[in-house]
C-alpha cells in the first residue's frame, strides 16, 4: 500500500491503548471482527504484527511499540494543524529512560545531555524500583534502564548490559567537619559520623566489609537508599558522607562540600540495560556510543 491509511492508524492506538479488541470495539462502536479485520489489513500493508497475545489481552510487539509512536506523531501533527495553520512544529522522536529511583541524579543528567535542547528529541524519564523498570523493558515501554545493579542473565535473557562508568567512592562533608589539615582515612572513619547508604545496597556491602577488615566500628548518624538524600545529608553537616564524587559534584565545585578522603578499593559501578530488539531507538545507539 503506497498510502497510510490513517483510518486504520485510529483503530490500531485505540486497541493499544485498551488493550483488548473487546474493550476498544465497544468504544469505537464497532463489532470485534470488523475491529480485527482492520487491524490485520494495517498489519499486513506494515509488513509486521503489531500485537501479540498474552493471556486475555494484546501487548504491543516491537514493530507495535514504533508504530504507535509514530501514529501518536502523526496524530499530534495534525491537531496542531488543526489548532492553528500559522505555527509550524517538528515531529519528536521520543527516547524513554527508566533510571533506578535512588539513582545519582546527576549521573542521569549526564547520560541525556547529548540529547538536551534538540528540538527532534522528546526525552521521557521514569524512575521506579530495578523490577518495575526492567518488566517495561521488557514490555518495550522502556527503552534503556539506567542502574547501579547489574541483573542476572542467563541463555534465554533479552538483556543487554552495557557498563557506562565506574566512579570511585570517597567521604565527603563540610569543610568545617572536615578541617583545614588532611587526616587518614582510618582516623577519619573512627572519628567522625557517618552517612551511609542503606544496609544491602552494594556500596553498604563493600563499606561493611572495609570496616570490618581495618577493626572499626563506626559511629552511623544517617543511612538512606537515596543519594540525593546522602547529599542533603552531607550538606546539613550531619557527619561524612560515603557517596560517588559525581553525585555532589556541584557542591564539589562551589566548595559548600569538600573531600575529606578517596576510599581506596571503593567503587559504583553504573550500567545501561537495554533490550534486544530488531528495531533499535537510534538516539540509544547515539548514546551508548558517546
Amino acid at each position: 500500500m503506497d498510502t497510510l491509511n490513517l483510518h486504520h492508524l485510529r483503530l490500531f492506538r485505540a486497541v493499544a491503548t485498551d488493550g483488548t479488541l473487546t474493550g476498544a470495539a465497544r468504544w469505537l462502536n464497532l463489532s470485534q471482527s470488523a475491529l480485527s479485520t482492520q487491524i490485520k489489513a494495517l498489519e499486513a500493508s506494515l509488513g509486521h504484527d503489531l500485537f501479540e497475545r498474552r493471556g486475555r489481552g494484546l501487548v504491543l510487539t516491537e514493530a507495535g511499540r514504533i508504530a504507535l509512536d509514530h501514529a501518536e506523531a502523526i496524530f499530534r501533527t495534525a491537531n496542531d494543524l488543526t489548532a492553528t495553520l500559522r505555527e509550524t512544529r517538528q515531529t519528536r522522536r521520543p527516547l524513554r529512560v527508566g533510571a533506578l529511583a535512588t539513582l545519582s541524579r546527576n549521573f542521569q543528567m549526564q547520560f541525556v545531555r547529548p540529547l538536551i535542547g534538540r528540538v527532534d528529541v522528546e526525552v521521557v524519564l521514569r524512575s521506579g524500583s530495578q523490577s518495575e523498570l526492567l518488566r517495561d523493558l521488557d514490555a518495550l515501554a522502556l527503552d534503556v534502564v539506567l542502574t547501579n545493579l547489574a541483573p542476572s542473565r542467563d541463555s534465554g535473557s533479552l538483556w543487554l548490559v552495557h557498563q557506562l562508568a565506574s566512579q570511585p567512592v570517597s567521604l565527603i562533608g563540610t569543610q568545617f567537619r572536615v578541617g583545614a589539615q588532611p587526616r587518614p582515612l582510618r582516623d577519619l572513619l573512627a572519628e567522625e559520623p557517618l552517612i551511609l547508604p542503606a544496609p544491602g545496597t552494594s556500596l553498604r556491602l563493600a563499606f561493611d566489609a572495609l570496616a570490618a577488615r581495618l577493626q572499626l566500628a563506626p559511629v552511623i548518624a544517617a543511612e538512606a537508599d537515596d543519594m540525593a538524600m546522602l547529599r542533603l545529608l552531607a550538606r546539613e553537616d550531619a557527619g561524612l558522607a560515603v557517596i560517588p564524587p559525581i553525585v555532589v559534584q556541584d557542591e564539589l565545585t562551589t566548595g559548600q562540600l569538600v573531600e575529606a578522603a578517596q576510599i581506596e578499593g571503593m567503587f559504583e559501578t553504573f550500567y545501561a540495560i537495554t533490550r534486544e530488539r530488531r528495531f533499535p531507538n537510534p538516539l540509544l545507539v547515539l548514546l551508548l556510543k558517546s
